[in-house]
């Protein structure tokens, strides 16, 4: 071998051996350093922020991506990621550390899409809801790990059935044509919660999200809303039942979105189950009460799925590369996902943006609303759609637009404010009538194991 091509040869070996060791279980310690390394890395479009911290006092860390981090744009879409919620179903833990490698490399290598992605959307992820169930889990390892064992946090409550149950109030306000957007949280809802429910929950009121995924293990399926069914029990035998949302078509191709993009979730058989295309509706599996994904879309502007990934909860590190490269494009092609239906912003007649107006689609009993700065973001599938912005002390505005199958259509409101009409002074039988404004208000429309979600 000539001498100049030695350095060459042992440089690939360096790299070789630097990705194979990539793969790896991180402890809680090893992924805070690799988070703090991406950003160090890419410091001009990152940046790692806490929102709170777990029963055992861990930090729960998001590593956000974008051209100006910290800062929301005006019509610039929010996305997050949320992984290990139970602590012992870690690939989605292991992939979200390896996205964020990804997205980091790709965009200083100048790859065109990734950059594109982080120019135009605001990515959160998290790659750990329950770092102290996952130190449990961790203790015993992929080949002794129990299948509940580090499930729950550090106070032994599941996760994935601690938010606010939402969908019971729902169901009960469907009967009397109530509300199944933006549903007011109970007044006792803090002392009801976790610690970690309490920091998501504090999250999510806080950023105008407009898509999510929660990755879980023990399945491989895209699981959509509902969870949780109307009729969860018939004659004393819990049963399946097929739960839609107003935007169930919506969920489904969010859905096959990833399980196509996916290496083999889209084949529909998996670790024993048969799941059509990949998907499912979550109820249809199986019902399940106060989980994440209801609540999101329940109580925010945010469309959640969750994506069950493998039938191993806690794989081998040997697994991993091969995990990796089958979900790389999935993960990657469902934040383009964020990119779709419609957006805009409502405004005054002066062009100041109104914070919280509400944006109804005829025919989708589902209404989202504006963020701070007046800008909204409506997920919707190819087709003509009649829209209306309203708010109150304002007249609503009605529009039709077309939506495209790729860059969402831009729909700007200008609301007039409602203008007091005051009725003229008459006199009758020698006295004076008093004056009455008149003044309108636009009112907002208002299975089997239970072990995986």
């Amino acid at each position: 071998m000539s001498r100049w091509l030695r350095p060459l040869v042992g440089a690939l070996l360096l790299l070789e051996v630097a990705a194979a060791l990539s793969f790896l279980h991180h402890r809680y310690e090893e992924m805070v350093q690799a988070l703090f390394r991406v950003q160090s890395q890419c410091p001009y479009v990152t940046r790692i922020y806490s929102i709170g911290r777990s029963v055992e006092g861990r930090h729960l860390y998001v590593l956000e991506f974008s051209d100006y981090p910290g800062i929301h744009e005006s019509l610039e879409p929010e996305f997050k990621y949320v992984g290990n919620m139970h602590g012992n179903e870690v690939l989605g833990r292991e992939l979200l550390l390896q996205l964020s490698e990804f997205l980091c490399e790709e965009y200083r290598r100048g790859n065109e899409r990734i950059t594109r992605l982080i120019h135009d959307t605001r990515i959160h992820i998290m790659p750990s809801m329950n770092p102290d169930g996952y130190e449990v889990a961790a203790k015993q390892g992929p080949d002794s790990n129990g299948y509940l064992t580090g499930r729950n946090n550090a106070n032994g409550v599941d996760l994935n059935r601690n938010f606010p149950d939402l969908n019971t109030f729902m169901y009960y306000s469907g009967e009397i044509s109530g509300p199944n957007h933006h549903i007011p949280l109970p007044d006792n809802w803090k002392s009801q919660v976790e610690p970690e429910t309490l920091a998501v929950i504090q999250w999510i009121s806080s950023y105008n999200f407009v898509l999510s995924a929660n990755l879980h293990g023990g399945a491989v399926v895209a699981n959509y809303p509902y969870d949780k069914s109307q009729d969860q029990r018939f004659r004393s035998h819990w049963r399946t039942v097929n739960t839609p949302t107003p935007d169930d078509k919506l969920f489904q191709k969010l859905a096959k979105t990833y399980s196509y993009a996916h290496g083999w979730m889209h084949r529909g058989w998996n670790c024993g189950d048969y799941f059509a295309d990949g998907i499912t509706n979550g109820a249809s599996w199986y019902s399940l009460s106060k989980g994440m994904q209801d609540f999101n879309y329940l109580y925010t502007n945010c469309f959640e799925i969750t994506l069950e990934l493998s039938c191993n909860k806690f794989p081998p590190e040997e697994d991993l590369e091969r995990q990796w490269m089958a979900n790389r494009e999935a993960l990657v092609a469902f934040i383009e996902e964020v990119h779709q239906g419609i957006k805009g912003v409502v405004s005054d007649e002066n062009n100041n943006g109104i914070a919280g107006a509400v944006i109804s689609v005829q025919g989708i009993s589902h209404d989202i609303t504006s963020g701070d700065m007046g800008d909204y973001f409506r997920l919707l599938l190819p087709g003509t759609y009649t829209v209306t912005a309203s708010a109150e002390g304002y007249q609503p505005q009605t529009v039709t637009t077309m939506v495209g199958p790729a860059a969402p259509s831009l729909v700007h409101f200008q609301l007039k404010q409602d203008v007091v009409r005051k009725l003229p002074e008459r006199k009758a039988s020698g006295t004076r009538t008093n004056n009455k404004a008149l003044q309108k208000k636009v009112v907002p429309r208002a299975t089997r194991r239970g072990t995986q979600r």
